[in-house]
């Protein structure tokens, strides 16, 4: 990790121009930042963060849709980037104040939810972290081999499965399983998808984002449909947990880093954003939360087991049956229906 020691030299700097602005509200996913991030920025810049969790996509668009103010920099899935784009709710970047994006891989630099500068007039986003949708699963206790979704459906497991509390990843699960598309809109592939919900239902023990990883830990659960770095933090202290990607593919996911409509502390979370970016810090971010980042100039930081390891990093076979979400416009009401109905 990079103390506090090694930030020191722009400390004095960052607290001269930030004087006025000694505060930044950060709203991010749970267990999603290094260890020592938030100290190592406040330190540097003499400032005060105050840091939430959520812990799914929906309760965050709930949360910005309903005028929710206050936050500097928040840290959405990317389909959720483009609605909230598409409804006015972000500040545009200013580019030229996020000189470390110059460290951001080429294929992430412009995603098709947020196309990067000049193609674009405006930018909104910046890289986060990535990964994939998958099953974490205790091999000492399943005893066969794990390679396709079905496997969530089979009663031998019965109240020993997890499924994300998520409505899109949620579903994903069920449309691939069945051969569609993650980002299906047919009417009859959503019922074909939410009955096949409804009959795994009576396996399922939580539908949960942020519980999944103790209950893989203690063997509460054995199968859990889990995002690649929460089921790798686990697997680092139990050598019996496993993750993989389904045989039939699944979804894969980029994180950023925005500015809500309204951000009391704009100056100070630009600094943030391009403090995130500095190679040694990502690095640090991905090293202590198992989660890929987009941050090429990283890589040399990062730890070697990880960086060659296709449960992080998958292999472009792997990477061929991913697909990223997209919105679904006025389709989201039809599947946050058919959602309700499993849950409740």
């Amino acid at each position: 990790m990079v103390g506090v020691g090694a930030l020191a030299a722009g400390a004095s700097l960052g607290g001269c121009i930030l004087s006025r602005n000694n505060e930044l509200n950060v709203y991010n996913w749970s267990d999603y930042i290094g260890e020592t991030t938030i100290q190592d920025f406040e330190a540097e810049f003499r400032v005060k963060v105050n840091y939430d969790n959520y812990s799914s996509n929906d309760e965050l668009l709930a949360k910005m849709t309903s005028g929710a103010t206050g936050y500097d920099v928040i840290v959405p899935n990317g389909y959720i980037v483009e609605i909230l784009k598409d409804q006015d709710l972000l500040e545009p970047l200013d580019m030229d104040r996020i000189d470390n994006f110059r460290n951001v891989a080429e294929k992430f630099r412009s995603p098709p939810y947020d196309p990067g500068l000049p193609e674009a007039e405006r930018k909104f986003s910046v890289p986060y972290l990535w990964g994939t949708t998958g099953m974490g699963f205790n091999q000492a206790k399943v005893g066969e081999e794990v390679k396709s979704w079905g496997i969530l459906w089979d009663d031998n497991y019965k109240a020993k499965i997890t499924m994300l509390r998520d409505i899109r990843h949620l579903f994903s699960a069920a449309f691939k399983y069945l051969g569609y598309s993650v980002n299906s809109t047919d009417p009859d592939q959503l019922e074909q998808a939410k009955q096949k919900l409804l009959e795994q239902k009576a396996l399922v023990s939580a539908y949960t984002n942020d519980t999944y990883m103790n209950m893989l830990a203690t063997g509460d659960a054995w199968l859990c449909q889990g995002w690649s770095g929460d089921v790798c933090q686990v697997r680092a202290d139990n050598q019996d947990v496993k993750y993989v990607i389904p045989e039939e593919g699944s979804d894969m996911y980029l994180d950023s880093l925005v500015i809500p409509k309204g951000a009391p502390h704009i100056d100070l979370a630009h600094e943030f954003i391009n403090f995130t970016l500095r190679p040694e810090i990502s690095a640090n971010i991905s090293n202590y939360v198992w989660y890929p980042n987009a941050n090429e100039a990283s890589h040399r930081y990062l730890d070697p087991q990880m960086l060659n390891d296709p449960a992080i990093y998958p292999p472009s076979e792997i990477m061929a049956k991913l697909e990223f979400l997209v919105p679904l416009g006025e389709y989201e009401q039809q599947i946050s229906q058919a959602w309700l109905e499993i849950i409740s």
